[in-house]
């Protein structure tokens, strides 16, 4: 079904006089990117941004009318007016109307909400997409414009009213609830909460599991040349790699010394020799998915970051002699294809670097099978593989300079010769001197393999999260059938069994992807929210739930399951891409969804708030007050939870759970500066602290600070830190300048690194993946399409 929902025509805008004068006006979402369109459209056109979206859902109303088939209720925010108006006027004065947004349901979202605000007909405008901002691909692309998509546009804003029905209608019941005014839900957020949360319970039932490996460190009789051979089976029976695994297992040290002792004793001959060529293929080109997970493991960009930084990259740098340039191609894209012009490009570059043996005879084309692919045609990669990354260095700021060269390195690196290795794998017999209980002879194999011929990985090989790499050469020496082998010792080794790795950023959207749980150019804004809402946390790279977020996933579990239901999220994703493809209706989709979770909201909502759990037993404080007993019950406050009196607010008693008592301060053998007693790490309200052990007497407390890398706009020698509110929302966190009294400055946002491209300002981090200038209120890159997800 066609977008329904706009009935209003617009009039149409008076035309000037001399129509011949005027230019053609070109929308985009950035003002970077509208300067680089601007050097390849010449003088008839003008081109205007409108600093991301300019319409959305009101911010205190839900804004969809359930009774009119789920009709969005539109308002132009407050802070977007001035960029409308001025919009408006332009469009006024103009002999025509492209509208040039990004290549993705977002884009052609924002293309329509452009058309309706500033009074255009957004069936008569022309459409532009392309996916690298070059002279050629940018040229090409006026000449061929086309209509918005109305299917894209319907699909875009199911999702946006999906999020907005759960967000605005389920978070008031989990607020009510837990007593907790900043938490909330959200439709992919809590399915991505829920895999946190169920990891940590995996790890925390985790049985270890003991084993033991046998090695025998061997030589030829003849050379001085060790290797490792590890026992693979006894008699007739073979050895598992582990307990979980099929086969023979050494649970004990006994168990393994039996054999160990036998081993010492026995003669050694290889029995089989096997050689053979192993060929390791490329990595495709990245994709948005791929392209965070290897940025986070080889980087250790956020997703967030690693989006920011490449929005950065393709809408255009100012290159010396060539001006501004897009450097990569669009940012946002489930393909791994590469445009054949490319592609020959690419082949010249690895010819010219690296030598014709490097060089493919054909080009190497990937495949990838997803729904939702269709959204972009190409993959992430360099606008001209010509631009080497050394010649940028200078050019591009740090983090810039490394995204850019990783993406350039897997580019090159996808069309460039396999790598080669000898792979040898050596079968070892050990017959002991006294054969005991019919357990015979012993197998023992050991493995190697030698780089032959490096291919891409000259250039390029992919990370891993929690394994080494596969290709580590390891090489063994020269081995024949029957040759004899002497023992130089026996190395028996005990194992235990590990639970699964908690989730890095890497780790988690890679599993979200595969599970189907919401789209690549959400990943950066879920994970945001999760960490922004103190849901989870991260240390050292992996994710730990916070008590909060374990409260709020047990509740959702148990109330609204489908809300946290994998499969039940993974179909809607499919639903909305049915929806962009034009064969399933957008109203029908949301009624499927909205009868079951209406019926669900009147049924819970009375019954979510019984979280409190009751315990047997009485409040000490009570009696001593002359008071009624309450019964004390389990609690969840701002910082996880707590034992408190039924009877609050009458009665302030309150203690730690067990085995959540505050521990001990530890004493350091630092001394306070002003008073010279030593100091001690403390717990406190809000985490560890170091502080003087003369408390109270002197109240120092050491500040650790925690850097953004951000310089104070303000003094200009102070650096921007971290810091927590004792007034106000108490706990809560805001960011201000380390040279406190003598810079008072501060900002609720974080702060970026990257200054305004406009007025060179400030820029803070929004909730919704972008960023903005405290300035001008410049707002760069588009935003995430659930990035007012709860």
């Amino acid at each position: 079904m066609a977008y329904s929902w706009a009935r209003r025509r617009p009039k149409s805008p008076s035309r000037r006089k001399n129509v011949a004068m005027a230019k053609q006006l070109v929308i985009v979402e950035s003002p970077t990117k509208a300067k680089t369109l601007e050097r390849y459209l010449g003088s008839d056109y003008q081109v205007a941004a409108s600093k991301g979206h300019v319409r959305d859902l009101p911010v205190k109303d839900m804004g969809v009318d359930l009774e009119d088939d789920f009709r969005p209720l539109y308002v132009v925010p407050q802070e977007k007016q001035d960029t409308v108006d001025h919009l408006k006027k332009a469009y006024k004065r103009a002999a025509g109307l492209w509208l040039a947004t990004d290549f993705d349901r977002e884009g052609e979202a924002i293309a329509w909400h452009v058309a309706e605000s500033i009074g255009a007909d957004p069936r008569a405008a022309n459409r532009v997409t392309f996916t690298e901002i070059t002279r050629d691909a940018v040229q090409e692309a006026f000449r061929v414009p086309r209509r918005i998509d109305f299917d894209l546009v319907n699909a875009q804003q199911t999702r946006r009213i999906l999020d907005r029905i759960v967000g605005y209608e389920l978070s008031p019941l989990l607020q009510k609830g837990l007593k907790r005014w900043d938490l909330s839900a959200g439709r992919v957020q809590s399915v991505a909460l829920r895999l946190i949360v169920d990891r940590e319970r995996q790890i925390e039932a985790f049985v270890a599991t003991e084993y033991w490996s046998v090695d025998a460190r061997l030589s030829p009789t003849d050379q001085d040349a060790p290797f490792l051979a590890r026992l693979v089976q006894v008699g007739e029976e073979k050895l598992a790699a582990s307990p979980d695994k099929k086969g023979l297992v050494l649970s004990t040290r006994e168990e393994a010394e039996a054999h160990v002792e036998r081993l010492r004793g026995a003669a050694y001959r290889v029995l089989e020799v096997r050689q053979r060529e192993v060929k390791r293929t490329p990595a495709p080109p990245f994709t948005t998915s791929t392209l965070q997970q290897e940025a986070a493991r080889k980087l250790g960009f956020s997703a967030k970051k690693t989006m920011q930084v490449a929005q950065r990259l393709y809408e255009g740098i100012n290159i010396p002699g060539e001006g501004q340039v897009g450097l990569i191609t669009y940012m946002r894209t489930d393909s791994v294809n590469v445009a054949d012009q490319a592609l020959r490009e690419l082949a010249d570059v690895v010819r010219d670097q690296f030598g014709k043996e490097y060089a493919l005879p054909e080009p190497r084309r990937y495949r990838k099978k997803q729904r939702g692919a269709q959204e972009a045609h190409e993959a992430i990669r360099p606008t001209s593989a010509r631009r080497h990354p050394d010649q940028l260095q200078n050019v591009l700021d740090p983090n810039q300079a490394r995204l850019y060269r990783l993406i350039w390195q897997r580019t090159v690196a996808s069309q460039m010769q396999e790598a080669r290795f000898d792979q040898v794998s050596v079968d070892v017999g050990a017959e002991p001197a006294e054969p005991r209980d019919g357990a015979g002879s012993y197998l023992l194999r050991a493995t190697g393999q030698t780089l032959k011929f490096d291919g891409f990985r000259r250039v390029y090989f992919e990370g891993r999260d929690d394994a080494a790499d596969e290709d580590a050469e390891s090489a063994l020496p020269r081995l024949t059938a029957e040759q004899v082998l002497r023992l130089l010792e026996v190395l028996p080794e005990q194992h235990f069994t590990q639970p699964p790795p908690r989730f890095t950023e890497a780790s988690l959207v890679k599993t979200l992807e595969e599970l189907g749980i919401g789209r690549p150019s959400t990943y950066a804004s879920i994970i945001s929210t999760l960490q922004d809402r103190g849901y989870v946390r991260l240390e050292e790279r992996r994710f730990f739930p916070e008590d909060v977020g374990e409260v709020v996933t047990d509740l959702l579990k148990e109330f609204f399951p489908d809300v946290v239901d994998v499969n039940f999220t993974a179909k809607m994703e499919e639903d909305l891409d049915e929806i962009a493809e034009g064969t399933l209706r957008w109203v029908q989709v949301l009624d499927e969804f909205y009868g079951p979770f209406e019926r669900l909201l009147e049924k819970n909502e009375g019954e979510i708030q019984r979280f409190e759990e009751v315990l047997d037993e009485t409040c000490p404080l009570c009696p001593k007050e002359g008071r009624d007993p309450g019964q004390l019950v389990i609690k969840l406050g701002r910082y996880g939870k707590f034992i408190g009196c039924s009877n609050w607010p009458d009665c302030s008693y309150i203690r730690n759970i067990v085995g959540q008592e505050r521990k001990e301060p530890e004493v350091l053998e630092e001394t306070c500066p002003e008073c010279g007693k030593p100091l001690a790490k403390k717990w406190g309200r809000f985490g560890p602290f170091i502080g003087c052990t003369g408390y109270p007497e002197c109240r120092y407390i050491k500040r650790e600070e925690q850097k953004t890398g951000v310089k104070c706009p303000k003094c200009g020698q102070g650096d921007l830190v971290v810091k927590r509110a004792r007034r106000g929302k108490r706990g809560s966190l805001f960011y201000g300048c380390n040279r406190y009294p003598e810079c008072d400055f501060t900002v609720g946002q974080r702060p970026v690194p990257d200054p305004c491209p406009s007025c060179g300002s400030l820029m803070v981090q929004q909730k919704d993946g972008t960023t903005k200038c405290t300035g001008c209120g410049t707002i760069v890159g588009a935003v995430a399409e659930s990035a007012a997800e709860g």
